[in-house]
């Protein structure tokens, strides 16, 4: 009995370890883009879109509402319930109304019904029970006419699929008039190539100022006539003005199905073909679908996350997905694209991508790029210097070959400083020539900021004078940085000189960062709590703290260490009073940090310069569990081209870019118990904490590859290399472990 009893007790071990393994390899070979929820954001300050796209693709295939607002500015609001069309190009969270390029609406003889909401166009009534999405893929069911749609992409090929009932009076509607929001068609063409073939361009014009979209439409089906019409007259093809379209008339028979492919370019008719020539081969749907499944797929198997909690799951892979929206491809097959400077150019030796939302995106979003998409950023600084090289200045916030000066500072300055100490490979001297000559010219109030060291107010809306004087002088540091390592010494003591101009707006009577006149008076009365001119989308509080290039300095200021930790807790704890005037962008509102726009990003990790990490990790599991659902409403601000979403994933998994150029991720709690980042040359670098639940939300003590950590912070260098950071985590803060704690120190770049 007892050998019985010993043999039962082995086979019962054995079964429990070959569980455990099939686990372990079922976590490895699992697929992720099932779990991503692309609703999310589509409700709610999110302004995301669930259409059809490619990792940093140049096609976003999305369906329109049809109807104009702010909770429509990517084209789709979850609560609506009609849709008027699906189009080609969208932004996704920003809080800018423009693209939604080539509408394309199929509809047939069983509802005619027309409103003046979206213009008269044709709609139907949908609902989301038959609406469903992947990434690289959508479907909607069209009610009022039965028909089913279908979505996909390649990187320049928008790919539908319509599916018919019986009917002789099927149109599919192709209308370049079709506007929205900021956009407005200043030129639009079609014409007839052959019977299953259009071809045609919108010029428009919107936040960016000209933008091009030229378009070959290829039909599986041949249509068997047409209408042409501009502004709702009838005419003939081929046709021209600013607002045309055309009416493709079929006699379809139950289940008939039409694909429609069609690729675009921003330079020409031959581009556009190209697209389709050299990324498809036929009209086999599904085998699109498949592929642009696959890509996805094989991106998302870049971060391996261990959970069995279904939404967290869901919320982290929608976010990794969110974060490859943007930048977006710009060149065409053979390299040519709309430049910066309305010519058409060739990049030679690289892809050319545009929509950099860089006042977002330069604090997590582009480091995350260096860490899992170290093959793509080559192309993204190169693409930068492009439009240096095209415009004679660092782009703002380019869109479309264009430049909107949306927001603020220089911030393709980080980006490539960061990308340079990272070891990308780039042309440094022409690199660093175009961040010195950004922080050189004379418009954007830089020319008062030279003279003065600060920017002083004036009489604009947006003057936003202490905003830019702070993050200039964040740019500057980086600069600073980049000529010391090339050795251009004159150039380092004048930025570095610069980079400390934020002390000229600190108040040390009062211990606030406050706006100044062009007298060097500071301007009274001041209320930190109140949304003034003077800040960008913020108040004082949530710009105290940007100062990432000296945060020692910022601490001295405030007072020491015991001050400033002070200040911090009044932060979080100092909620809008009923009564304040709060704008739209103050959102995920935490005391007076706003989670949903970026100048609050970095704040709670700034105890951890104060000796106090519990609190660090307490303010970051609360945002990650409180601001981000899986849910339509589930982002608490405009996703912003993928900084909300790399917030998010940083943050999940214990780190944290402060100061986004210096090569150090600051350390918090992870979200999850067992990460792992698959990096270039088949390195893995892994994040495990030991113990983590819901009480045990504290780290205890931290490993690098076996040795103890004496420090809250990690370097690029040590993740790319590959190895295991581990936690042990505890139910009790362990400050006292970190009083001693090493901390990353002003002007040290560790990328080295």
């Amino acid at each position: 009995m007892k050998r019985i009893y010993y043999l039962h007790i082995i086979s019962i071990t054995l079964l429990w370890s070959c569980h455990k393994e099939s686990k372990k390899i079922s976590i490895q070979q699992e697929r992720f883009t099932p779990y991503v929820n692309t609703f999310i954001g589509t409700d709610g300050p999110g302004n995301t879109y669930p259409g059809a796209t490619l990792p940093f693709g140049m096609v976003q295939l999305s369906p329109d509402i049809g109807i104009p607002g702010w909770d429509r500015i990517a084209g789709y609001y979850y609560k609506d319930s009609i849709i008027s069309g699906f189009s080609h190009t969208h932004l996704t969270g920003t809080g800018a109304g423009d693209l939604y390029d080539i509408l394309v609406m199929p509809t047939n003889s069983k509802f005619s019904e027309k409103i003046k909401e979206n213009n008269y166009k044709p709609f139907s009534r949908y609902n989301h029970d038959n609406e469903s999405a992947t990434p690289g893929y959508y479907t909607v069911d069209l009610l009022d006419y039965g028909i089913k749609a279908e979505l996909t992409t390649t990187n320049r090929v928008g790919i539908h699929r319509y599916t018919f009932p019986k009917d002789t009076a099927t149109i599919i509607h192709v209308d370049l008039g079709y506007a929205l929001n900021w956009d407005k068609p200043t030129d639009t063409f079609i014409e007839k190539v052959n019977d299953s073939t259009l071809q045609g361009y919108r010029m428009s014009s919107g936040w960016a100022k000209d933008q091009r979209i030229y378009f070959v439409m290829q039909f599986s089906n041949p249509f068997l006539g047409y209408s042409a019409f501009n502004k709702s007259e009838p005419t003939a093809l081929p046709v021209q003005g600013t607002d045309t379209k055309i009416a493709l008339k079929y006699n379809t028979e139950e289940g008939e199905q039409i694909v429609i492919k069609t690729g675009i370019s921003t330079a020409s008719y031959k581009g556009a073909l190209a697209s389709i020539t050299t990324e498809t081969d036929g009209f086999e749907f599904d085998k699109y679908k498949n592929i642009a499944d696959g890509q996805w797929e094989k991106e998302l198997q870049k971060i391996k996350i261990e959970t069995s909690d279904k939404n967290k799951r869901s919320v982290f892979y929608t976010m990794l997905y969110q974060s490859m929206l943007a930048p977006t491809l710009l060149s065409d097959p053979n390299g040519d694209y709309k430049g910066a400077n309305d010519t058409i150019v060739t990049a030679k030796g690289f892809d050319r991508y545009d929509t950099f939302s860089l006042w977002d995106t330069f604090r997590a979003a582009h480091p995350l790029y260096t860490i899992i998409q170290q093959e793509r950023i080559p192309d993204m600084i190169q693409s930068l210097l492009a439009h240096y090289k095209e415009t004679g200045i660092l782009p703002v916030w380019s869109l479309q070959g264009n430049e909107t000066n949306m927001m603020i500072g220089y911030h393709a300055v980080p980006v490539i400083v960061d990308a340079y100490f990272k070891g990308f490979s780039f042309d440094t001297e022409l690199a660093y020539q175009a961040c010195k000559e950004s922080a050189m010219v004379n418009d954007r109030q830089i020319d008062r900021y030279k003279k003065m060291g600060y920017v002083p107010i004036d009489d604009h809306h947006e003057n936003w004078s202490v905003s830019k004087t702070l993050e200039y002088a964040y740019d500057d540091w980086c600069i600073a940085m980049f000529a010391n390592k090339l050795g251009k010494k004159e150039d380092y003591e004048y930025f570095m000189n610069r980079s400390q101009n934020w002390k000229k707006l600190y108040n040390d009577k009062r211990s606030w960062i406050q706006p100044k006149d062009s007298l060097g008076n500071f301007v009274e009365p001041f209320i930190p709590k109140e949304y003034t001119p003077y800040f960008c989308e913020s108040n004082a509080w949530q710009y105290y703290w940007f100062v990432p290039q000296d945060i020692e300095g910022l601490i001295e200021k405030t007072g020491g260490k015991e001050r400033f930790t002070q200040k911090l807790d009044s932060m979080f704890s100092y909620y809008p009073e009923e009564g304040d005037k709060l704008p739209i962008f103050s959102t995920g509102m935490i005391g007076q940090y706003a989670h949903g726009n970026e100048p609050s990003h970095h704040v709670a990790y700034l105890y951890n310069y104060v000796h106090q990490p519990s609190k660090t990790q307490e303010l970051t599991r609360r945002i990650l569990e409180g601001q981000y659902k899986n849910e339509p409403n589930g982002h608490c601000g405009n996703e912003d081209c993928g900084q909300m979403s790399s917030w998010y994933l940083f943050s999940a998994m214990g780190l944290y870019p402060v100061n986004p150029a210096q090569g150090v991720y600051h350390i918090t709690t992870p979200l999850f118990e067992n990460i792992e980042i698959q990096l270039p040359k088949n390195k893995t670098f892994r994040i495990i904490a030991k113990e983590l639940s819901e009480e045990n939300k504290y780290v205890k003590t931290i490993s690098l590859n076996g040795k103890l950590l004496n420090r809250m912070f990690i370097t690029h260098k040590e993740i790319i290399d590959g190895g295991i950071l581990e936690f042990e985590m505890s139910n009790t803060s362990s400050d006292s472990f970190f009083k001693e704690a090493l901390l990353p120190q002003l002007n040290t770049i560790y990328h080295d």
